[in-house]
């Protein structure tokens, strides 16, 4: 049974989940929508959550943050934020002159225990094969602006090491608590394609 879409991009264990949910939702054991919302929940929320905790971790801890930058599997992992999607992991700060941005060129290699599900468009050939020859206009497409003098270092991930962008902390925080500043890193920030806006909603 066609759907209508061309799926000669999905993997093999893409098209045998597509063929299962779509077997599942024909008998009415799968409501769509409630999978889309239990799909959304792992990638926007629950996963992000975590790495945004570490985030914040850092920008409150000064000691945390350089345990962090030196050793980042240990430090994730001190925070309980660790599996066989993120053994291996380095986090990459985003300064005032260096701009971190994480990419899979192979597949769609990602750290799941601080990140969650990856995006679609993380797993899109455009953007693995572009990110890597035009980085800034990828980043302008994704509404990020960088100054001609930023250096933009792009990292490609592999099944053995992942990576975690530590952006930068906006102005206008100082008074947040660590929680708060929690609940603005998103998750776009820790792969490098956004920064974390102030609360007076500036970039």
């Amino acid at each position: 049974m066609s759907d209508g879409h061309d799926h000669s991009h999905l993997s093999d264990t893409e098209l045998r989940v597509r063929a299962l949910e779509s077997l599942l939702t024909d008998k009415g054991l799968v409501d769509p929508a409630a999978l889309d919302a239990i799909v959304d929940r792992y990638e926007n929320k629950v996963g992000p959550r975590n790495g945004a905790k570490v985030v914040a971790r850092a920008w409150v801890d000064p000691e945390f943050k350089k345990f962090l930058l030196e050793d980042g599997t240990a430090a994730i992992g001190s925070l309980g934020y660790l599996g066989s999607q993120g053994a291996d992991m380095v986090v990459l700060e985003n300064t005032d002159k260096v701009h971190n941005v994480t990419v899979c060129t192979l597949c769609s290699c990602y750290p799941w225990p601080v990140l969650g599900l990856p995006p679609a468009w993380y797993k899109s050939f455009p953007y693995r094969a572009r990110l890597v020859k035009e980085p800034r206009e990828v980043l302008q497409e994704f509404g990020l602006e960088l100054d001609d003098d930023v250096e933009v270092r792009v990292w490609d991930s592999t099944a053995e090491l992942r990576y975690l962008v530590l952006p930068a902390r906006p102005a206008g925080t100082d008074n947040m608590s660590e929680e708060e500043l929690a609940d603005i890193v998103t998750r776009n920030s820790m792969i490098g394609t956004e920064t974390v806006a102030s609360p007076a909603g500036g970039a």
